[in-house]
Order: structure tokens, then sequence, then C-alpha cells
């Protein structure tokens, strides 16, 4: 059957921190991802070690130990549960900060992908995959030697996943493909102006607070308080607050005023349970809840090597830009988050 006739395979790798690492995979013109799960694998390699360390093995049982783990390794939280239940496991996480740091680890994802949770034949589909707007020509070099020569993909499309962001964005019909992308990541954030579909890369800011820097900011504050949170479940806690609970606030001395004089309609509870004795525990969620995203608009408030505003930083990106692209840019711009669940407004 012609590929074309064949919804393409859309595989969109995404990089964090730890359990943050999530790649979104499926067809195209699905609603939602079929799959989503950590960008890690687990390899076992006690296979390898073993011919290693004995000084009779032959070519043939290195040979047959290469075979072995070759074959043997697990993607995503069945990886995760594997380096948990076994120590011959070893987690290896083939992205990180948006470059492939391990081509062998990613072939063995992808190929994880592809025939065991899309369950597809790679020869049958196009395929789309992403980028972060900063890889290399090299990155993409690799990644299609392994498509083509591994997988003898028919085709392949390597888009940047600001420019996808963008084009998602738009409600009306007619799609410009040009704005500016809030790009934000776990553990940086870009600002990425696209005019037409293309990249503008000179223009580009990058912006080193993220994802992780908002959770660490609502852990510190929490603990300033003296909320009765285990300090083993701490970041755990933060993170979990900022995804259900966080907001951007207009007026931040609004936001104080609210939360004094109605304690009871802003201020949240959580409610978790201690790992170590399995004893529950309550916290409450106060200041933080708009305080946490504020690291953005005002930087200063969690750290002192930065303090530019997010706004100032996307009016520079576009005044950077080509004259002849300044007021689309400015015509539209949207927040691409991608590290966690998005932040709601106030």
């Amino acid at each position: 059957m012609d590929p074309a006739s064949r919804p393409a395979v859309v595989i969109d790798n995404g990089t964090g921190f730890v359990f943050d690492r999530y790649t979104k995979m499926g067809f195209a013109g699905n609603v939602e991802p079929c799959y989503i799960v950590p960008t890690v694998v687990a390899v076992n390699e006690s296979f390898l070690n073993q011919s290693r360390s004995t000084s009779k093995a032959s070519w043939i049982a290195q040979h047959n130990a290469g075979v072995m783990a070759d074959l043997d390794f697990f993607i995503g939280d069945e990886a995760l549960e594997k380096s948990r239940s076994s120590s011959t496991y070893n987690l290896s996480y083939p992205i990180s900060h948006g470059q492939v740091d391990n081509w062998d680890s990613m072939e063995r994802f992808w190929q994880q992908c592809i025939f065991n949770y899309l369950r597809c034949d790679p020869e049958d589909h196009y395929f789309l995959l992403t980028e972060s707007p900063l890889t290399a020509p090299e990155s993409r070099e690799y990644t299609g030697e392994i498509m083509f020569e591994t997988f003898n993909v028919p085709g392949l499309y390597i888009a940047v996943n600001s420019v996808l962001a963008l084009a998602a964005g738009y409600t009306t019909s007619k799609c410009e493909m040009t704005g500016v992308v809030v790009d934000v990541g776990d553990g940086a954030s870009h600002v990425v102006p696209v005019a037409e579909g293309y990249v503008i890369g000179s223009s580009i800011k990058s912006v080193p607070i993220a994802g992780r820097d908002v959770t660490l900011f609502v852990q510190q504050l929490m603990r300033e308080r003296g909320e009765n949170v285990p300090p083993e479940d701490s970041f755990d806690v933060a993170r979990k607050v900022k995804e259900m609970y966080c907001y951007t606030s207009s007026d931040i001395v609004k936001e104080f005023n609210k939360h004094d004089k109605e304690p009871s309609k802003y201020i949240k509870q959580w409610k978790g349970i201690k790992p170590k004795t399995g004893a529950p525990y309550t916290c409450d969620i106060g200041y933080e809840r708009f305080l946490g995203p504020e690291v953005f608009f005002n930087p200063e408030i969690y750290s002192s090597d930065f303090t530019t505003p997010l706004p100032v930083v996307i009016d520079k990106c576009i005044q950077s830009a080509p004259i002849d692209t300044r007021r689309s840019l400015y015509k539209f711009q949207l927040a691409f988050i991608s590290s966690s669940v998005p932040i709601s407004g106030a």
C-alpha cells in the first residue's frame, strides 16, 4: 500500500529532569498521542560485563553477550521498573537539554516506539519527528541516517517543535505561521521568533528560568513557611502543587490582598502520605500558588543571577528580528509550556 494513503507516524521526543522526560507518539490526525512515555532506556549489560571480566571468554561468548545486550532492553515506564527491580539494568537518558547525547540508546528507543508501542511497519508510513530550535545540523543528519538506513522509512520530515506549537495555536482556518513562541521547558526556556514557518535562528533568546525553577521556588516557599512535608517527598509535592494549583496573576499586590481577606477561599490543602512511615499528613498551599510562576515576570525574587523579566526578553527578541517581520511578530505570541501541565491564568 502507498505510504501516502496511511497516516504518518508522529514522534515528539521530549527532554526534562528525571521523570519529566516524556516522549509523545502517535499517528497524524489523532486528537491526542497514542502513548506518552519517559524518554529513558534500560539496558541489561550483565552479559557484556561477564564476558569482559572472564579471561577465558572466547570471541563467540563475547558475540553472544553483545547480541543479548542488544535485545534485552526496555524503554519508558518499563525501563524505570526494571532499574528498580534489578541492578543489572542501567538507565540511559539519550536526550539532554533538547540534544541527543547517546545515539545508540536513541536508536533503541525509536525501535521500541515503532515496533512495540505503535506496532507499525516503518516502511509503510511517513515519519514526522521534532527537534529543539538550537539543534545542530549534524544531529539532523544522524537522525536521517538512522531513519532511512535502519528503519527504511519512505519519507521523513524533522520539524522544530516551536513551529508546530505555533501552527496548533491558530484557531482560524488561515494559518500565517508567523509569531513568537515562548517555549518553557523543564531546564531552560526559549523565545523563538517564527516568520512564515521558518525559525529566525539569530533572534532566538534563551532564558535560564524554566519549569524546574518554578518547582524549586515553590518548594523553597513551603519550607520557609514550615509546612509539614517530608524532606524526601518535598520536591514531588512542589511539582504537583505547581501543576495543579499555580496560576499567573496580573497584579501581585491584589493577589496578596485576596488571600489575606478570604484565606478559606484561596488557600488550598494538600493531603499526602509519608513515604517511610505511611502516615498521612496535610499542608497548606497559599502564596506560592501565584508566586511560583511570578519568577518569570519578577525573576529577582528567585535569583540574583538573572533579573530580566520575560516580557523584556520577548521584546528584545522581536527587536532583533528583521524589521519587515516585527509587526507580525508583535501581533501573535504563544506560550508553549512543555515541561508539565500548563499553568492557568488568574
